[in-house]
């Protein structure tokens, strides 16, 4: 016998039970983002590779160490399946011209990303993500929208133990002059960073700060901090976010060292964080990436989003949440049971006819007996079975058998079944609102 093969480490299965959890959450999330007027665009799994470098930065894990890289074989493109969504979306409106077309857009996707990475909980080499990207707004108004965005999500969720860490990383020019304060007091302790600091003390340096060594925290920690070298504009910038956010009641710590992973970020930063999920707290980052559109090919554009992981914030959900997340087999609302070739062939085309109308029907494949037939209608939760043997077919009847709450079966003509099944499943009540509503 030959091995059975089984998914990629990392790349996890979805089974039904949990999919439909998943489709539960799914819809919780389509509702709030339409909420706040983000439209949903879908990009490539796959883009350039060079898209990657240039938006996330040479010198990033992402980059160096993380990235699902290859070579088209019939053309020889480097190809690289995405491991964030914002630098796609970000082509997309470049490409597609939305933003000078359509003025600014408010954006979003849920979609799988790639990290090659080691698996744990948490963090995962096919991971989903849920992806906010406001392109065209220049204010502090949509950095603090994003982030009252993120806490209306949890409160919809039921979680009251995801806290906000918020910093400001300043202009271009006010890192630079960080950066040089920076290296210089990173190269009189040298000796004290590790092999990561060492190699990125002068490719990107501020990375340094985000170190989990903890041998290099108290070091870190003394480090020269980026907002003393802020200028009014980016103070003002800051400032507004944080009344905005003290204005909706949002509770924030700021955490200096706060610089998020990729390169393309200034200004507001901001993470949503847990202790519930082990070394993997983060559930929520993101901020504001003016430069980024101009660095990818078009112009200037202000632009702002974030990125929900939602393998995270579902462990969250039903590990703790107050909203409904059990697992729940879906019931049809008819289970069609059948013997004989003729009966086969009419409940072929009875279940059709009820689907017509809108309704959930499982129709028995397989064989088996009338008994052990019942018993899967039974056990399945349907609410009427349709019972049709030689004797139904002949006549061109079904026989229409509830299986909650009690009742007597009968049979009706196969011409007015979809009326006798509504009556029957609304206890013969007026059914022509019912029925348009189901046909719609």
């Amino acid at each position: 016998m030959s091995k059975i093969l089984q998914a990629v480490r990392g790349m996890n299965d979805i089974l039904p039970g949990e999919a439909e959890i998943w489709e539960n959450f799914e819809e919780i999330v389509r509702d709030w983002l339409r909420g706040y007027g983000y439209r949903p665009i879908r990009v490539p799994i796959v883009e350039p590779t060079p898209l990657f470098r240039r938006a996330i930065g040479e010198v990033t894990d992402i980059v160096e160490k993380e990235m699902y890289s290859f070579e088209d074989a019939l053309n020889g493109e480097k190809l690289t399946l995405r491991p964030e969504g914002t630098a796609g979306c970000v082509r997309a409106a470049i490409q597609h011209n939305l933003v000078a077309a359509g003025g600014p857009q408010r954006l979003c996707y849920q979609g799988p990303m790639f990290r090659h990475e080691r698996p744990q909980k948490g963090r995962y080499r096919q991971f989903h993500q849920i992806g906010v990207e406001a392109l065209g707004f220049a204010g502090p108004d949509i950095d603090a929208e994003l982030i009252v965005m993120g806490s209306r999500l949890w409160g919809q969720l039921g979680l009251d133990d995801v806290r906000l860490e918020l910093n400001t990383l300043g202009s271009a020019e006010e890192r630079a002059a960080h950066r040089v304060a920076l290296i210089a007091y990173l190269e009189q302790r040298r000796d004290e960073l590790d092999e990561d600091g060492q190699r990125r003390l002068h490719a990107n340096p501020l990375r340094i700060l985000d170190t989990k060594n903890p041998a290099m925290q108290a070091m870190v920690e003394a480090a020269p901090k980026l907002v003393d070298h802020l200028g009014d504009e980016s103070h003002a910038h800051f400032d507004a976010v944080q009344a905005m956010l003290r204005d909706a009641g949002i509770a924030y710590r700021i955490n200096h060292r706060l610089v998020r992973g990729l390169d393309y970020y200034n200004r507001t930063v901001f993470e949503w964080v847990t202790d519930r999920l082990g070394a993997q707290g983060t559930v929520c980052a993101g901020g504001r990436y003016d430069s980024l559109v101009e660095q990818l090919g078009g112009k200037s554009t202000p632009a702002a989003g974030f990125a929900v992981g939602a393998e995270r914030l579902l462990a969250l959900w039903q590990d703790g949440g107050e909203a409904e997340y059990a697992i729940v087999r879906p019931a049809p609302d008819v289970y069609v049971v059948h013997q004989g070739e003729g009966a086969q062939r009419l409940a072929f085309r009875a279940a059709e006819a009820l689907r017509d109308v809108g309704l959930n029907v499982l129709l028995h494949c397989g064989g088996g007996s009338f008994k052990s037939q019942m018993k899967k209608a039974d056990g399945g939760g349907a609410q009427l079975a349709l019972v049709i043997g030689d004797d139904e077919a002949t006549a061109l009847e079904v026989g229409i058998k509830p299986l909650r709450g009690g009742g007597a079966q009968r049979r009706v003509p196969f011409a007015v079944l979809a009326e006798a099944v509504l009556d029957a499943l609304h206890d013969g009540g007026n059914n022509e609102e019912r029925r348009e509503a189901n046909k719609e």
